[in-house]
């Protein structure tokens, strides 16, 4: 490796460059995405997930290469993907990844090296930010983040690191399936890493309030229309570097997804312990409301609680020893999908409960994956699942497995328990709905009836419509049709504010 000084910057120049043509063949969306992003400063690729985005960036990054826009493109991935990103790498390209850890002896030597991709984590950026600083400073180089949503607080150290380093950035693109991963406002942290605030605003906070589901937009028409134009008019202020393309846009051909509820009766001793839990919270809730946003930490927990017990009150009492009230809607569909000769995934939002819903269904042949295996476990799961006829069964929490996962053996999902996450429901039922998808997908909700799951799913489709219109997925009118802003109502007939209210005014 020898290295010339251009414009002040260290660019390096290989004795042998390797090979950068493309192993596979894109398909026409894909290279129309290539082509719109690939000569701009920064970008953002926002395709929903599974519509094949790796692909995209490869290509990108291979554009770079090949044209000497950049001399080293940086591949920033979560920690839990970069086994599937070697593969990928691998698999679309020619080229031979250096990996940056965080491992910072090994680090020295990752930087120093004359390696044309590099595939690094978050962490791993924030943990050797000032060396990235340095190596930012002496090549041109191209970052790519996947799953950019990693960066959506923008009052993070973290995403502090990504603003930090981003002036230094050659070129940035930034790509995910769920760009309003949670929130309306999650985006505004994700573009502003991309143009420094510029078609969203410095002021985060100001944005935020513009944006914001609140629980008090139910009686409040002009409220909700002044949220409306909101919503309409972001992704036109950012339009000019974003691409967006979803499954129902027809540039792809999937087979059909079909969602279902099934609702669950509850065990006599499990509503027991749901009473006493909702009725406690009703006593810690202040007579004159409850926060605007339901997320603030006290209520949340004690909302999560429900959710357990709900799902499986051991969660809540180690003392509990009947079958919960969903686990028997669970192993008749397991049963009936496994005749069919087909497979499934169990989510829950709980690692005790993938342990324990993996012992339950251990006669249909289950494998799973938790954040409190390693990686190295997790992998062999999913390899077992993916290559064996007798393992008709995945059980796993969104968190440890929603993303960078192709997993269309199987073509049922289902929702044991869902907790506030819109990003973990899309995620998670879109690892089978995918390119390779060949068989109709089912996505399976199983609800307690008379509980806090039917208010998870209200509010879980308020965010995907809110979701939808900031992205520019539907039009305003569609989202009038179908948005309801009961959610604010519902939790407070959970938290018992309306009781309190009657009781007040009686």
């Amino acid at each position: 490796m020898s290295s010339i000084s251009i414009n002040g910057m260290q660019r390096i120049h290989l004795k042998s460059e390797p090979k950068l043509d493309t192993r596979l063949q894109a398909f026409a969306y894909q290279t129309a995405a290539v082509n719109a992003v690939r000569d701009l400063d920064f970008a953002a690729v926002f395709h929903e997930q599974g519509l094949g985005k790796t692909k995209i960036a490869l290509d990108v990054i291979l554009y770079w290469l090949e044209t000497r826009a950049v001399d080293t493109a940086l591949l920033v991935v979560k920690k839990g993907l970069i086994a599937n990103w070697m593969k990928e790498i691998k698999a679309h390209t020619y080229l031979t990844p250096r990996l940056i850890t965080q491992d910072r002896r090994a680090n020295y030597y990752a930087f120093n090296s004359p390696a044309r991709l590099m595939l690094t984590h978050y962490e791993a950026v924030k943990a050797e930010k000032e060396r990235f600083r340095l190596f930012l400073k002496a090549r041109h180089v191209g970052v790519v983040l996947d799953e950019s949503a990693k960066i959506k607080n923008p009052d993070s150290e973290l995403t502090g690191a990504f603003f930090d380093l981003a002036p230094l950035m050659k070129k940035r693109v930034i790509m995910t399936g769920t760009p309003v991963a949670n929130r309306p406002y999650d985006i505004w942290a994700q573009i502003r890493f991309l143009d420094d605030g510029k078609a969203l605003g410095q002021d985060f906070g100001g944005f935020k309030a513009s944006v914001d589901l609140t629980n008090d937009l139910g009686d409040d028409r002009p409220a909700q229309e002044r949220l409306e134009e909101q919503l309409d008019g972001v992704f036109d202020r950012i339009s000019d570097f974003c691409v967006r393309e979803t499954k129902a846009s027809g540039i792809i051909t999937l087979p059909e997804k079909v969602i279902e509820t099934l609702p669950a009766v509850w065990e006599t001793r499990q509503y027991e312990l749901y009473r006493q839990l909702r009725d406690d919270l009703h006593a810690v809730v202040v007579k004159d409301g409850i926060p605007k946003d339901e997320a603030a930490e006290a209520i949340l927990k004690r909302l999560l609680r429900l959710v357990q017990v709900a799902s499986n009150p051991k969660l809540v009492d180690d003392g509990y020893r009947a079958a919960p009230g969903k686990l028997e809607v669970l192993t008749d569909l397991v049963a009936h999908i496994r005749d069919a000769g087909e497979k499934c995934i169990v989510w829950t939002s709980f690692t005790e409960n993938v342990d324990w819903l993996s012992v339950e269904l251990r006669a249909h042949g289950t494998c799973r994956v938790h954040g409190k295996l390693t990686m190295d476990e997790r992998n062999k799961a999913i390899e077992r699942f993916l290559t064996l006829d007798d393992v008709r069964v995945l059980v796993a929490t969104p968190g440890a497995a929603k993303e960078g996962l192709t997993l269309t053996v199987a073509n049922h999902v289902i929702f044991y328990d869902r907790t506030f996450s819109l990003d973990d429901y899309l995620q998670a039922q879109d690892r089978i709905h995918r390119i390779s998808q060949k068989k109709t997908c089912f996505v399976h909700n199983l609800i307690m009836e008379d509980s806090i799951d039917e208010w998870v799913d209200l509010l879980l489709r308020s965010k995907q419509l809110a979701a939808q219109l900031a992205q520019g997925d539907i039009s305003l009118e569609y989202y009038k049709s179908q948005m309801s802003y009961e959610f604010g109502d519902i939790l407070r007939g959970i938290l018992g504010v309306q009781e309190e209210t009657r009781k007040e005014k009686a």
